[in-house]
């Protein structure tokens, strides 16, 4: 489940607990917007509570939210301070999939290891940051090769941590640890998310928006054919924007519209 979808299933939880009354999504959704507004005057209205249920509950699929404020508040009104937060430690509880358990048993010829080390049993239930790779659950290492994976994971651990390190993947390439992006003039670009330019915005990493979520800049290139369902646009001050998905204009806060004819013949084109 991805960490948006599973921040909205979580949200409503805590909503059923706080509003035990309300048994309808129209009525969760209805206090959910009065307690965004009323705790943190921030406007998040019935409708799109609404959506959002109807999309990850209802239908099961992952939720169109590009904006990175909506995310932190409903990240902080499950407990979190903010999105990164949510999705960098947050575990459900009934996930025991993606428990692993690795017992390692000292041969009893290995007489140069301690007695102590002769049960060892790890837990890692974070799939966030390690899984047992197959070949290591359906076949015997030794004892050299169980440590070895041991010291690879507490070695991933704490190299993450630091910033001026890179992570270590299973067999020691590095991992890309940007986890933020920006909107960079024209798209999304990939960062670190302990960047301090104050020049960039960062929101939490959307593969689907840093691939597909452009602005269009040759608006001479747009026809009614061309645009007509596939194009996006953004109107404010006069100026008209076109973007190649629905979302939101990173650069004034504002839903994009789908293009109609009237606004590709009058601000697209030659």
């Amino acid at each position: 489940m991805s960490k948006k979808k599973l921040l909205i299933h979580e949200v409503f939880n805590k909503a059923r607990e706080d509003f035990p009354k309300k048994t309808s999504k129209s009525g969760l959704a209805s206090e959910l917007s009065d307690h965004f507004e009323k705790t943190w005057k921030f406007l998040i209205n019935e409708r799109t509570f609404v959506r959002y249920y109807n999309i990850c509950i209802i239908d099961n699929e992952d939720p169109d939210i590009r904006d990175g404020e909506i995310l932190d508040k409903l990240s902080l009104y499950v407990g979190y301070d903010d999105f990164i937060d949510f999705s960098t430690t947050f575990v459900k509880k009934d996930e025991e999939t993606n428990k692993t358990t690795v017992k390692i048993k000292v041969d009893e010829h290995e007489e140069s290891l301690s007695e102590k080390l002769s049960n060892i049993i790890i837990n890692i239930t974070n799939e966030q940051h390690f899984k047992m790779p197959e070949f290591v659950k359906q076949n015997g290492l030794g004892i050299a090769g169980a440590f070895l994976v041991i010291s690879v994971l507490v070695g991933n651990h704490y190299s993450s941590r630091s910033k001026n390190s890179t992570p270590l993947s299973f067999f020691g390439s590095s991992a890309d640890e940007r986890s933020c992006m920006f909107w960079d003039d024209n798209e999304y670009k990939l960062a670190n998310c302990e960047d301090k330019n104050p020049q960039r915005s960062l929101i939490p990493k959307d593969t689907i928006q840093l691939r597909y979520f452009k602005r269009i800049t040759r608006k001479d290139t747009l026809t009614v054919d061309n645009a007509l369902g596939t194009t996006w646009y953004s109107k404010f001050n006069g100026n008209v924007e076109f973007f190649t998905m629905d979302g939101v204009d990173p650069d004034t806060g504002r839903e994009l519209r789908a293009s109609t004819i009237y606004i590709i013949e009058k601000y697209a084109g030659y």
